[in-house]
C-alpha cells in the first residue's frame, strides 16, 4: 500500500521543480529583454538561455532552464554551455538555476546563492501592507517616461545621472513593468522610496519580481523590506489579478517575501569568472 505521506512529498517535490523551471524561464526572458535593450541578442535553447556577447553589468551570460545539465550529464554538457558564451571577457557569469553545475574546473567561483520563490495566485498576505504607522502613506504605480526611469534607477542605486543597466527601450517592452512607491500625492517621479521590476512571461500567465528595493530614505517613513514586499504584492495582484508570482531572493528579502505569501521552491547558484582565471574544462567520466 502506498504511503500517503510519501506520495504527498513526491507531489510537493514535483510541484516545486515545476515552479523552479517557470521562475528560471521568467528570469531568462527578463535577462534577454535587458540584453535586447543594449543591442545584444541572446539565444534560447532547450537547456539554457545564453548570450554569445558579454551582457550588461549585473546580468548573467547564461541562465540554465533544466536540471539535465547537472553533474549526471558529465562535464561535456557544462562545456557545451560555456562554449555558447564569452568566457574570455572579464566578469562572465552563469545563473545555475538548479544549483547542480560544477563550473570550478573551468575557473569559475560561486558568486552567491539564493532561493527561487513562488507565490500562488490566491495566496493570502500574511501581514497587511505597511502595518506600522508611516510618516507618509505610499502609493504604487508603473512608470512610463524615460525621465521617471532615471529617477527610479537613482533610488535603486544607480550612479548619479545614469540608469544603470536599465535602458529607456525597456519601457516599450510590453512584458516589462517598473513599479515605484512614492508618498501619496507627490505626483512626480522623485522621492521614490521603494520599487521593483515585474516582467511577465508564459504568454502573460506569470509575473516575476526582480530588483525589489527599499531606498535608504524609506527608513524615515518606517518602511522596511517586509513593507516593500507587501506593497509589491498589493500592486501586482491589483494589476494582474489571479496570476502566480515568482522570483528569487536571499537574506532579509527572502524573509520579507515569505512573510507575504511566498514560499521557497528550490536553490540557485550564480557562478562568476574572476578576472584572468579562465581554464579549459577537461573531459571527465
Amino acid at each position: 500500500m502506498n504511503d500517503p505521506g510519501t506520495a504527498a512529498a513526491v507531489a510537493e517535490t514535483a510541484d516545486h521543480a515545476a515552479w523552479v523551471r517557470a521562475a528560471a524561464r521568467n528570469n531568462a526572458e527578463w535577462c534577454d529583454a535587458v540584453c535586447r535593450a543594449h543591442g545584444l541578442r541572446g539565444d534560447f535553447g532547450d537547456d539554457a538561455w545564453a548570450s554569445p556577447r558579454r551582457t550588461p553589468p549585473l546580468y548573467p551570460d547564461a541562465v540554465t532552464l533544466t536540471e539535465r545539465l547537472g553533474a549526471s550529464a558529465g562535464a561535456g554538457a557544462a562545456a557545451d554551455l560555456l562554449a555558447r558564451i564569452d568566457t574570455a571577457s572579464p566578469g562572465c557569469s552563469v545563473k545555475d538555476s538548479f544549483a547542480c553545475l560544477d563550473l570550478a574546473p573551468a575557473g569559475f567561483e560561486v558568486l552567491f546563492e539564493a532561493q527561487w520563490i513562488h507565490r500562488p495566485a490566491q495566496a493570502p498576505t500574511s501581514v497587511p501592507a505597511f502595518p506600522r504607522p508611516l510618516a507618509h502613506p505610499l502609493e504604487w504605480d508603473v512608470i512610463t517616461e524615460p525621465g521617471d526611469l532615471s529617477a527610479w534607477a537613482a533610488a535603486w542605486g544607480a550612479e548619479p545621472g545614469g540608469c544603470g543597466p536599465f535602458r529607456p527601450e525597456l519601457l516599450a517592452d510590453d512584458a516589462t513593468h517598473f513599479l515605484r512607491a512614492r508618498p501619496t500625492g507627490t505626483g512626480t517621479g522623485t522621492n521614490i522610496l521603494a520599487g521593483a521590476i515585474a516582467p511577465l512571461s508564459g504568454g502573460g500567465e506569470l509575473v516575476g519580481l526582480s530588483n525589489v528595493f527599499t531606498a535608504p530614505e524609506a527608513a524615515t517613513a518606517g518602511i522596511e523590506p517586509r513593507d516593500t514586499w507587501a506593497g509589491c504584492v498589493s500592486a501586482v495582484t491589483a494589476r494582474w489579478p489571479g496570476l502566480p508570482v515568482v522570483g528569487y531572493e536571499s537574506g532579509a528579502d527572502l524573509e520579507a517575501a515569505t512573510a507575504n505569501g511566498f514560499r521557497p521552491v528550490g536553490p540557485l547558484r550564480v557562478w562568476w569568472m574572476p578576472y584572468g582565471r579562465m581554464r579549459t574544462m577537461g573531459a571527465q567520466g
